[in-house]
């Protein structure tokens, strides 16, 4: 060790307890482990600190785990059908798709509906066109008959059966007369999907929403031309769609249609009498 100064050098030389000097000072390569900076957040990192770029999980992590599988196995055969997950295909349609059925209802001579959803029916559409069906057929009856009664100045109340029984004949319907027609089909040799029939009969119901609204009309006349025109385009929406199935069923194919047909007017007749027609 020398001194000189106030400076202080120490000798190269081993000293107990010190740190050698690096024998070759080149310059040293360092590299990095390749990473994509632009993601985020970063992926699973290949280096010593894979769990540092994570974010902090929750202390409570009781909604975000899985639920444990338990020993049960899911539901299957008829059971299945008690099940939230067995109707979900029913109800994957998007807003476009039900939209373009409403409007082949609407035009029914072309008679194809029945092959575009053979693929794809739904119960989406049906369903909420009967719920309309009940809203505005309660709502429209109401304000008709609140009108005529304000008009003859007469006591006015409430008719809550009004909505009891609508929701009774669209829901009931439209549940019912696919069934029987589903049995009908299946003795004749010539069955169809249950929910294909759903489906079609569900959407030959939307005529009757803007056939409802025009009944607002006080003209007598009137009402029953639009309770016609409502009934004939929907018993030819679901006649001209099952008539090129049930043709298999035998000479009697002619029969069922003309039957479907029916129905579809019978129906337009007791709307007519219990929902267009305003007595006060």
């Amino acid at each position: 060790m020398m001194s000189g100064g106030n400076y202080t050098t120490i000798d190269n030389q081993k000293i107990s307890g010190s740190v050698p000097a690096v024998s070759d000072p080149g310059q040293v390569t360092v590299k990095f482990a390749d990473s994509n900076l632009e993601t985020f957040p970063p992926s699973e990192a290949q280096g010593k600190i894979s769990g540092g770029s994570r974010p902090p999980r929750d202390a409570d992590e009781t909604f975000s785990k899985p639920v444990p599988s338990s020993d049960e196995s899911p539901p299957s055969g008829w059971l299945r059908s008690f099940t939230v997950a067995a109707y979900k295909p029913y109800f994957d349609v998007d807003t476009s798709d039900v939209l373009e059925r409403i409007k082949d209802s609407l035009f029914p001579f072309n008679g194809s509906f029945s092959e575009k959803v053979a693929s794809n029916p739904d119960l989406y559409g049906p369903f909420w066109i009967c719920t309309t069906l009940i809203f505005v057929a309660a709502s429209i009856g109401t304000f008709v008959t609140y009108v005529a009664h304000k008009i003859q100045k007469k006591e006015w109340d409430y008719d809550i059966n009004l909505v009891t029984w609508s929701a009774g004949l669209f829901y009931g319907y439209v549940t019912i007369i696919p069934l029987g027609l589903y049995i009908i089909l299946k003795y004749f040799s010539a069955p169809s999907g249950l929910v294909q029939l759903l489906c079609l009969y569900g959407y030959s119901l939307f005529i009757f929403i803007p056939a409802l609204c025009l009944s607002v009309v006080p003209l007598e006349l009137f009402r029953w031309v639009v309770a016609g025109v409502a009934g004939f385009l929907s018993a030819t929406f679901v006649a001209l769609n099952l008539r090129a199935h049930i043709k298999s069923a035998g000479e009697r194919w002619f029969l069922i249609v003309a039957a479907i047909f029916l129905l579809q007017l019978a129906l337009a007749a007791v709307l007519k009498i219990y929902l267009f027609t305003v007595t006060v």
